[in-house]
C-alpha cells in the first residue's frame, strides 16, 4: 500500500515545506517545522474504528459517567474524581525513576469496576454481582514501549503481584495496536501505554518521541479509546525544565493530565492534576515509596512534621492547601555570616524568586538586617510549595534564625506577606486553623491576629 502523505509546517508562521529544515525559511525560527499527514489513504483507515458518525440530539446521548472503573488507590480515585471514566484519556508525566512504571503496575493489579454515585460524589461498592463478575473477567492491557515483557515481570515479583490480568504486549507500531484492541475490544477494562514517545506510525518519517510522531499516535489512540469506550493512561517524559516533552497539543487531546512529583531522595511522592474533565483539579495524591511499592499517606500533615524538633531557632510549620486538604509542613531556614560581598540565598522546595522578595520585605519593612547574611530555606520531606501562603512562615523561620531564637512549637503561620509588610489573606483559613487544632497547634499566627510582618515577628520571637 502507499503511505500516507506528509509535509512540514512551520509552528510558528504555518509556512509548508516538503522535507524537514533546521531553520524556517519564511520566518527563521529554528526547529520549528513539524510533520503532519496531508492526504488520508487505506492504510490511514486502518486505524479508524468508527465512521459514518451522525448528528445526535444531546437529550438523547447516553451518559456512562454513572460507571467508574476504581483504580483501588483512593488517593488517586480522588484527584481522578472518582476514578477512570470509560473513555477518559490520562496523561501520567513525572521525572525518570520518581515511580510512574511502579504506580501503574499496582493500578493494573487493582482496577475493579464499581458505581459511582455522581450525586453525592462517593463511590457505591455495593453493585450488581453480575455485572461485577461480568467485569473482572476483563483484564489489563500493559503496551510495554520502554521495556520488555520480562522487565515488568521481575518489577511485578518485586511488588508481590502475581499478574494474572495483567495482558502485556510488546509492540510501538500505534496501528497495530489499535488493529488488535479492534479485535479484542471487549477483553479489556483499561489500557496503559508506556510511554506515548515509544510508539510511531509508518505514515510519518519522523523517528519515535518526534513532535509530529507523538502527536499523531496519541491522536489515534485519543479516537480508538473513545470509540471503545476503554480508558487510556498514555505515559509521557517531562524535560529538564519540567514540561511534558512533546507537542502542547498533547496535553489539549487528553481528558486528565497528571503530574507526579516528589524528590528521589525522599520517599514522599505526590500526584497532581493540572487538567481533569471528569473532576476537579486541585486535589492532590499522597504517597510513600516503601520496599513494597508506593503506599498511600492518609494523614500527610502527621507524617510530614513527625521528625519536628521543638524549640530550634529557624523552625516554623505552616499549613498549605493541596485541593481541599490542608497540608502542615516544616519550614527551616538558616542564615549565617557571608565571607564574601555579595549574600547568597538558596532554597529547596521554595521558590528562590520569592525568597528573594521576602528577604528584601524582611530587610525593609521588619528591621531584619540581611544585608550581610546568607540566607537557606528548605521544606521538611521534599515537598515543593507554590502558594502565597506559606509566606509568612518562611518570613519567621528567616527571622527566627537572624535572631538565634526559636519559635513557640505550638504556634503555626498562615499568611501572604505582601511587598508593604503586611499580612495578607490566604484561602480557606477556617481549614487550615481546623487542621492546626487537630495536629494540636494552639496558636495561629494570621492576617487575624498580626496585620504586619513586624508585628507577627514582635508577637512570636521578640524584638530582641
Amino acid at each position: 500500500m502507499s503511505k500516507e502523505k506528509s509535509i512540514f509546517i512551520c509552528q510558528s508562521c504555518g509556512n509548508s515545506s516538503p522535507r524537514w529544515e533546521g531553520k524556517c525559511p519564511s520566518c527563521g525560527q529554528w526547529n520549528s517545522l513539524v510533520e503532519e499527514i496531508t492526504k488520508k489513504t487505506k492504510i490511514g483507515q486502518a486505524s479508524k474504528l468508527q465512521s459514518n458518525a451522525q448528528p445526535l440530539d444531546l437529550s438523547a446521548v447516553k451518559s456512562h459517567f454513572g460507571n467508574v472503573n476504581s483504580c483501588g488507590f483512593l488517593e488517586v480515585d480522588r484527584v481522578l474524581g472518582g476514578g477512570f471514566v470509560p473513555g477518559q484519556v490520562v496523561l501520567l508525566a513525572g521525572e525518570p525513576g520518581i515511580g510512574k512504571s511502579t504506580l501503574l503496575l499496582q493500578i493494573a493489579s487493582r482496577i475493579r469496576y464499581e458505581k459511582l454515585d455522581v450525586g453525592s460524589g462517593k463511590v457505591d461498592k455495593e453493585i450488581g454481582s453480575g455485572r461485577l463478575e461480568k467485569d473482572n473477567l476483563k483484564s489489563v492491557l500493559y503496551i510495554a514501549g520502554e521495556e520488555s515483557p520480562e522487565q515488568i515481570k521481575i518489577r511485578a515479583e518485586r511488588l508481590k503481584i502475581n499478574g494474572e490480568k495483567i495482558i502485556t504486549y510488546q509492540e510501538t507500531d500505534v496501528d497495530e495496536i489499535i488493529l488488535f484492541l479492534k479485535n479484542n475490544k471487549d477483553n479489556f477494562k483499561l489500557i496503559i501505554v508506556d510511554s506515548i514517545q515509544t510508539l510511531n506510525t509508518t505514515d510519518l518519517t519522523g523517528t519515535s518521541g518526534s513532535i509530529g510522531q507523538v502527536r499523531e499516535c496519541a491522536f489515534r489512540l485519543l479516537e480508538a479509546v473513545k470509540f471503545l469506550g476503554i480508558p487510556l493512561i498514555l505515559v509521557g517524559h517531562v524535560t529538564k525544565e519540567g514540561a511534558i516533552a512533546g507537542p502542547k497539543v498533547l496535553e489539549h487531546l487528553v481528558d486528565t493530565v497528571l503530574y507526579m512529583e516528589g524528590d528521589t531522595n525522599h520517599e514522599f511522592r505526590i500526584i497532581k492534576t493540572t487538567k481533569n474533565r471528569f473532576g476537579p483539579i486541585n486535589e492532590v495524591g499522597v504517597f510513600s515509596m516503601e520496599e513494597g511499592g508506593l503506599k498511600e499517606v492518609s494523614n500527610p500533615s502527621g507524617v510530614f512534621i513527625a521528625e519536628r524538633v521543638n524549640n530550634v531557632p529557624g523552625s516554623v510549620t505552616t499549613i498549605i492547601m493541596e485541593g481541599t486538604r490542608p497540608v502542615a509542613l516544616e519550614i527551616q531556614a538558616l542564615t549565617s555570616k557571608t565571607p564574601f560581598g555579595f549574600p547568597k540565598r538558596a532554597s529547596s522546595g521554595f521558590s528562590l524568586n520569592r525568597l528573594n522578595i521576602l528577604c528584601a520585605v524582611l530587610t525593609k519593612r521588619a528591621k531584619i538586617n540581611l544585608y550581610n547574611e546568607d540566607v537557606f530555606v528548605s521544606v521538611a520531606g521534599g515537598i515543593n510549595i507554590t502558594e502565597p501562603g506559606a509566606d509568612l512562615a518562611v518570613c519567621l523561620a528567616i527571622a527566627s534564625s537572624c535572631k538565634n531564637l526559636p519559635v513557640a512549637s505550638q504556634c503555626f503561620a498562615v499568611g501572604e506577606v505582601g511587598l508593604l509588610g503586611e499580612i495578607r489573606k490566604v484561602s480557606s483559613l477556617a481549614i487550615r486553623i481546623k487542621e492546626g487544632k487537630r495536629l494540636g497547634f494552639t496558636q495561629g499566627v494570621t492576617w487575624q491576629e498580626c496585620k504586619s510582618l513586624q508585628d507577627a515577628i514582635s508577637k512570636t520571637i521578640g524584638d530582641k
